[in-house]
């Protein structure tokens, strides 16, 4: 998905943003007047994506704060909202070699598989049957939920008896880290680039230390090695399941920030003569490198889990949240010094986190500021504006049952309506504009390429990248599923609503698609070819350069 779909999306949209010296609201409204709405449907889905995705962020402040503890609150079994079948790491560590913790006291290990109908404990986690080893952990009977499980569902997200129709009530601390969060973000964005460009030295460069800490202290646990076969051993039938491909040019969008006008409003910014062909090239050898290289840290610390809990690693991994927020500090919690690897993997999340907002924000606010020219010397309020509506629009997910409309909007913003969004990108200007003339600009600004990968690129433009993203599209639509939430099945209302917040990300193309056809000011071929205002940035009148003064930052 990154060669086929992610780089060429990725290269298109700095060279729309870095020719033309416009954000996503006008750029494609003078590539081709019929695609005018395309911007502003970029617009809506980095706005829905600010909104939720900083939800995520204040949980990891939460775990942030949460850990400044010997004893890490989330690996204990005495809180008011534990279960009798809560089980700690922490406790287990007290009881003696030969049992285990189980119902809130250390039991033996033999009583416990002779309950179940199995042999003689192997050790405190597993029986012998007969000649086969059986981990307690796989038995359907055998009851017991892990502390960080119930930590990040009853305490942090607080969800108790919560449905999508009772939301049950707010939760204060919550609702204080996404306010903290929103704050820190303000300060970074408060000028702009100006401030944002110099933070997110720190946001980008800080977290690859952390990771790399983690790699070194994954490496060399026991039961690591199991962990990092398994992750370098593909299961190459997966290749034949949509979800996996699905979820791929999902991760796709979401690593690369394409289709969310956050790339062309960045890359507004930059030097004509920028060579952002590079930049492309670079940015997705690195992303490429970054997820393979945070793979060892994730899947060494499972294979260790998994060692201690006697289980096969596939049964101890898992998936979004579950990773982040119970997986993995499950596995902190038996490390030594584990509050301190606790602090440096949510401050690294915290971080990572922020740095994603940065540019939704430069995104919204480069678009009001393109409209109302006036605005501009008042930009440090108008970023305090769309952070506190963000806020705001936040709340409801801090209640008991937000994480069922924080899941709803993950699951419709991102997936299928964006890809539709990429799709009608690259129509534009490979198809409608000319791609051969839009190669050709990278020749303006300085980017002279060999004729063979001209060919790649326009193949890539023009074929292969369209055809992709109409696929995965195609069988997502085919093989659709509703939201759901830990066998939790948001009820048809809900699905209905999701499917709304989808089609909300497409609205403004085909409202600005009839307006531009109903005002008759440009007609026939006209709405598929640029207009006079198409130009490069280097070429503006020198009133509009005066306006785009401050665009001197690269991106």
């Amino acid at each position: 998905m990154l060669i086929l779909m992610g780089t060429p999306i990725f290269l298109l949209e700095l060279l729309i943003g870095q020719y033309s010296g416009l954000g996503p609201d006008l750029v494609f409204k003078h590539i081709a007047p019929i695609f005018s709405g395309l911007g502003y449907c970029c617009l809506v889905v980095i706005f829905l994506i600010t909104i939720y995705y900083m939800v995520i962020v204040s949980w990891t402040i939460f775990y942030f704060f949460a850990s400044f503890t010997s004893d890490l609150g989330y690996g204990r079994c005495n809180h008011e909202f534990n279960s009798p079948g809560c089980y700690s790491a922490h406790e287990e560590a007290n009881c003696f070699p030969n049992e285990t913790w189980y119902y809130n006291t250390c039991t033996l290990t033999n009583n416990l598989c002779q309950e179940f109908g199995l042999g003689e404990a192997v050790n405190r986690t597993a029986c012998l049957n007969g000649t086969e080893k059986v981990s307690l952990y796989s038995l359907d009977e055998f009851e017991r939920t892990l502390a960080t499980s119930e930590y990040y569902r009853e305490y942090v997200l607080g969800i108790g008896d919560a449905t999508w129709t009772n939301f049950g009530s707010i939760r204060w601390e919550i609702l204080g880290c996404l306010l903290f969060s929103w704050i820190i973000c303000y300060l970074a964005v408060l000028k702009g680039v100006k401030t944002s460009g110099k933070v997110v030295y720190f946001t980008v460069l800080f977290p690859y230390f952390i990771l790399t800490a983690l790699v070194i202290q994954g490496a060399i646990l026991p039961g690591a090695v199991d962990g990092i076969i398994l992750y370098l051993n593909p299961d190459w039938n997966k290749l034949l399941e949509v979800d996996v491909w699905a979820a791929a040019a999902s991760q796709t969008f979401y690593s690369f920030g394409i289709a969310c006008g956050s790339l062309i409003t960045l890359a507004s910014y930059n030097n004509f003569k920028n060579n952002c062909l590079r930049d492309a090239i670079v940015v997705s050898a690195t992303n490429a490198f970054t997820s393979v290289y945070a793979g060892f840290a994730i899947f060494s610390m499972l294979g260790f889990l998994a060692n201690e809990m006697g289980l096969p690693v596939v049964q101890v991994a898992d998936d979004g949240p579950g990773l982040a927020f119970i997986a993995y500090p499950e596995a902190i919690l038996r490390l030594p010094g584990s509050t301190a690897w606790s602090l440096m993997f949510f401050l690294m999340l915290f971080i990572l986190g922020l740095g994603t907002q940065f540019a939704g924000i430069e995104a919204i606010s480069c678009c009001i500021l393109d409209k109302w020219h006036f605005i501009r010397k008042y930009k440090s309020y108008l970023n305090l504006a769309i952070c506190f509506v963000c806020f705001l629009l936040a709340i409801p997910m801090c209640f008991s049952g937000g994480i069922y409309l924080f899941t709803l909007m993950e699951w419709n913003t991102a997936s299928w309506a964006i890809m539709l969004i990429g799709l009608g990108e690259v129509v534009a200007v490979a198809w409608c504009y000319g791609c051969f003339k839009f190669i050709g600009h990278m020749n303006d600004m300085e980017m002279s390429m060999k004729k063979f990968f001209r060919g790649y690129w326009w193949f890539c433009w023009v074929v292969i990248t369209p055809i992709t993203l109409l696929g995965i599209f195609v069988f997502q639509m085919v093989d659709y599923s509703p939201a759901s939430y830990e066998g939790y099945v948001f009820p048809p209302g809900a699905d209905a609503i999701g499917w709304l917040i989808g089609i909300s990300t497409l609205v403004p193309f085909f409202v600005l698609a009839i307006h531009v056809i109903w005002k008759r000011e440009y007609t026939g071929f006209a709405l598929f070819q640029h207009t006079s205002h198409w130009k490069p940035q280097s070429g503006m009148s020198e009133s509009t350069l005066t306006l785009s003064s401050e665009k001197t930052l690269p991106a």
